[in-house]
């Protein structure tokens, strides 16, 4: 798909935020729970509360505040989402992938993805930072695509790498040179709200996940169809269930994240400043 293809339902958005705003931003950034510090260091920075934007849809979940920012990290013009939107939020698959269509009519090719997810992996700690090289999303019976094919990209998307292999490998050199540790790994989406059963959690070991949450992945297979190169980061912010002493809360998952903010804020200021 190229720029002249932009999908329809974003027009009156894009309309909305270029009255005032006319940068084209580099990359986009999805912040995920507890991730949304960040924000707070663009500047020359125009502030779209996303609930003002026509057609986006609301985020109802603590630690998601709602913001389109645009403005420079690390002399950059970026486009910030401050919080996303979940299918479990009861919004229908399409519109949680609003904001993605919304990113590539702004100009942008790049996106880095970023969530709070459960650790798998035995040797994942709650603190840890993964880039993801792929996910598992077909658990869910949903797809973001399905429907007509009426705006010109390709029916049947190739999603062989989704995650910009190179892109990953010098993002992991980055990070050791800022001693940062990091991983490898598979992240599985699961729709919630619900947290996931030991047996769950389980069966997604046997087959290869790494890191299981509650986003991501539909924004992804849209962001591919769209063309654009995607890097995804997930915050390991808890064990998964029947790896994690006591219940699962939210609560948690914003702690921890708060915890990680100086070195997740460090590895994407370096990542941005090495496009």
């Amino acid at each position: 798909m190229t720029s002249q293809h932009i999908p329809s339902d974003v027009y009156p958005a894009l309309t909305y935020i270029r009255k005032t705003e006319k940068r084209t931003p580099e990359i986009g950034l999805i912040l995920g729970s507890g991730l949304g510090h960040l924000a707070t260091i663009i500047k020359e920075a125009s502030v779209f509360p996303t609930h003002q934007i026509p057609g986006f849809p609301h985020a109802t979940v603590a630690g998601h505040k709602g913001e389109l920012i645009i403005g420079l990290l690390e002399n950059r013009t970026v486009a910030l989402l401050r919080g996303r939107v979940h299918y479990y939020e009861g919004h229908p698959i399409q519109k949680v992938t609003f904001p993605i269509r919304l990113l590539y009519a702004l100009g942008i090719s790049r996106l880095l993805v970023t969530n709070a997810a459960g650790g798998i992996n035995p040797h994942f700690v709650p603190g840890d930072l993964m880039f993801i090289t792929d996910h598992i999303g077909l658990l869910t019976g949903i797809n973001p695509l399905v429907g007509p094919n009426s705006d010109g990209g390709p029916r049947f998307p190739d999603m062989s790498e989704p995650y910009d292999l190179a892109w990953i490998e010098q993002a992991e050199q980055l990070a050791l040179q800022q001693h940062i540790r990091t991983h490898r790994g598979v992240y599985l989406w699961t729709t919630g709200p619900s947290y996931e059963t030991k047996a769950e959690i389980q069966c997604f070991a046997r087959i290869g996940a790494d890191a299981v949450g509650m986003s991501t992945v539909p924004e992804v297979i849209q962001a591919r169809y769209l063309n654009m190169n995607v890097l995804g980061i997930s915050a390991i912010t808890n064990r998964a269930a029947g790896l994690h002493k006591g219940a699962l809360t939210h609560e948690e998952v914003l702690l921890v994240g708060q915890q990680i903010r100086d070195r997740f804020e460090r590895l994407v200021r370096t990542i941005i400043a090495h496009l």
